[in-house]
C-alpha cells in the first residue's frame, strides 16, 4: 500500500487533499470561492470529511482558536503567539508522555524536530544524493523549532509555497518521531539493547577474545557477468589482501571484521553487525508501511546479521545461540523462520524486496526481548551486497520510491521531480558504483 494513494492515512500531507499547500495561503471566510470549491470536491467522501475535521480540530486545539480567521491575529501579535506557544508545548508534552518542566518539554520537542530534519538529511545523504540540492530544507524551516511558529507559517502568505509545505511536513514527521520516542520509553528499548549486547559478549562470543576484539579478513570474490552474483569466494587475511594490486572486471575484495564462537571444541569465525535503528530510519519505516503505530517501527528494532563460511557453520551458530541463551537463564524461541540459503527462491513480502534473496531469517525471543536474526553464508552475503536486482543498495532505492515515500516527502508540484525518472537514474548510479568499485 502506497503512502500517497487513496488509502494513505496521512491525509494532512496529501497535495490532492483538503490540506494541500497551494501557491497562495488563505485564512478566508468559510464561504469564499476556495472553500466552496473544497466542499464541492469532498462532500461525497464522508471518510475524508471526518478525517479533515479531526485534523482541523487538532490544529485549532494546538493554537487555541475556534476558527481559521483567528490565525492572522496570531501571526501579527508576537506576545499572543508566545503565550499560545507555551501552552502548545505543555499540550504536546502530555501527548507524548514527557515529564519535567517547560524547559524539559521544549528540549524534547526540539529533539523531535531535529529527527524530522534528519529524515530529509538521510535521503539527501544516500538514496537521493544526486538530487541533494533539489530537496534541501529551506533555512527558515531548518532553524525553526517552535511548533506554533511552524503551524502559522503554513497559513502565512509571506512565505513561499515550498517553505509552507516544508513547515507542514516537519510537523508531521515531528509527530511520528514523538510517538516513536514514547514507545521506546514504554518498551525500555535502550536497556534491552544493552542487555542484548551483554548477552552476546558474555555467552556467545569466544572467551579467548577480549570484548570488541575483531579479526580482520577479506572475502575475495568473482562474480557472474550476467547478474553479478557471486560465483566464487575465498577468505584471505589482511596480509594477502595487501598483495592484491590488480583486479579483473568482475572481481571484488570485501572487508569482514570477524568474531569467534566455540562449537564442538572448535573456534568458528563469524562476521556480525548488530542493528539498532536511529530515529530517522524508524520514521521512514512508518512512512513506508503507511502506519502511524510506533510499534511497527520500534518493536523489531533489535537485530543481528551474521555471515559464516558455509551452511554447516550456519547450523552450528544457530545451535550455539540457543544453548547460550539457556546458559544465560532463558530458553530461546525461534519464530517466523524463513530459510532460503539452499534454494534460489524467496517469497518477498516487503515493497522493493527481491525473490532471489537468499538468507536464513528468524526472530529469537528470549529474556523479554524479540531480536531479528538474518544469517548469511559468504556467498549469499556477497549477493546481498552486489547481485543485480538483489543488492541492498538497490533495495533501499526501490522500497522508498515504490512505497511512495519519496513522492510523499517531495511532491511534484512543489519540487518538480519526476520520481519515476529519479528512481531509474538512482538505480543505475548505485549499480555502476557497485560494479566499478573493488
Amino acid at each position: 500500500m502506497s503512502v500517497v494513494d487513496e488509502k494513505s492515512i496521512f491525509i494532512a500531507m496529501k497535495q490532492d487533499g483538503p490540506f494541500a499547500i497551494h501557491p497562495h495561503a488563505s485564512c478566508a471566510h468559510p464561504f469564499s470561492p476556495q472553500n466552496r470549491l473544497w466542499v464541492k470536491t469532498f462532500q461525497q467522501n464522508r471518510q475524508m470529511t471526518t478525517k479533515y475535521r479531526a485534523v482541523r480540530d487538532q490544529l485549532f486545539d494546538l493554537l487555541q482558536i475556534q476558527r481559521f480567521d483567528e490565525i492572522p491575529a496570531l501571526i501579527q501579535n508576537s506576545a499572543l503567539r508566545e503565550q499560545r506557544s507555551a501552552q502548545a508545548y505543555r499540550l504536546l508534552g502530555n501527548l507524548f508522555g514527557i515529564s519535567g518542566d517547560l524547559a524539559a518539554i521544549r528540549s524534547k520537542i526540539h529533539e523531535y524536530m531535529n529527527t524530522a530534519d534528519a529524515v530529509i538529511g538521510m535521503l539527501r545523504g544516500k538514496v537521493m544524493a544526486t538530487y541533494s540540492s533539489h530537496i534541501e530544507i529551506s533555512n527558515e524551516i531548518e532553524t525553526a523549532k517552535n511548533p506554533v511558529d511552524l503551524l502559522l507559517m503554513i497559513f502565512d502568505d509571506r512565505y513561499h509555497q515550498k517553505i509552507r509545505f516544508e513547515a507542514k511536513r516537519k510537523l508531521v514527521l515531528m509527530g511520528l518521531a514523538g510517538s516513536i520516542d514514547q514507545r521506546e520509553r514504554e518498551t525500555d528499548i535502550e536497556n534491552k539493547f544493552a542487555t542484548f549486547l551483554n548477552f552476546l559478549n558474555q555467552y556467545v562470543w569466544s572467551p579467548q577474545l577480549k570484548i570488541g576484539e575483531l579479526d580482520i579478513a577479506y572475502l575475495h570474490s568473482r562474480h557472474d557477468s550476467n547478474d553479478f552474483s557471486c560465483s566464487e569466494v575465498a577468505v584471505i587475511d589482511a596480509e594477502a589482501a595487501r598483495h592484491l594490486h590488480e583486479f579483473a572486471e568482475n572481481e571484488k575484495l570485501t572487508l569482514v571484521k570477524r568474531r569467534l564462537f566455540q562449537a564442538n571444541g572448535q573456534e568458528v569465525p563469524v562476521y556480525v553487525t548488530v542493528r539498532k535503528k536511529d530515529s530517522a530510519a524508524k520514521v521512514l519505516k512508518l512512512l513506508r508501511k503507511n502506519e502511524k503505530n510506533p510499534a511497527v517501527a520500534v518493536d523489531d528494532e533489535l537485530g543481528l546479521m551474521a555471515v559464516l563460511d558455509n551452511i554447516s557453520h550456519v547450523k552450528r551458530f544457530v545451535r550455539h545461540l540457543t544453548r547460550s541463551a539457556v546458559k544465560a537463564g532463558s530458553i530461546m524461541m525461534l519464530e517466523d523462520i524463513s530459510d532460503t540459503l539452499a534454494s534460489s527462491h524467496y517469497t518477498a513480502t516487503s515493497v522493493g524486496s527481491s525473490s532471489k534473496t537468499q538468507m536464513l531469517k528468524f526472530f529469537a525471543r528470549m529474556g523479554g526481548m524479540r531480536v531479528e536474526f538474518i544469517i548469511h553464508t559468504n556467498q549469499s552475503y556477497l549477493n546481498y551486497r552486489y547481485q543485480r536486482g538483489t543488492s541492498h543498495d538497490e533495495y533501499e532505492v526501490r522500497r522508498l520510491f515504490d512505497s511512495g515515500v519519496t513522492e510523499f516527502l517531495f511532491p511534484y508540484d512543489i519540487y518538480r521531480l519526476d520520481m519515476q525518472q529519479v528512481r531509474e537514474k538512482q538505480l543505475q548510479r548505485f549499480r555502476k558504483n557497485i560494479e566499478q568499485q573493488h
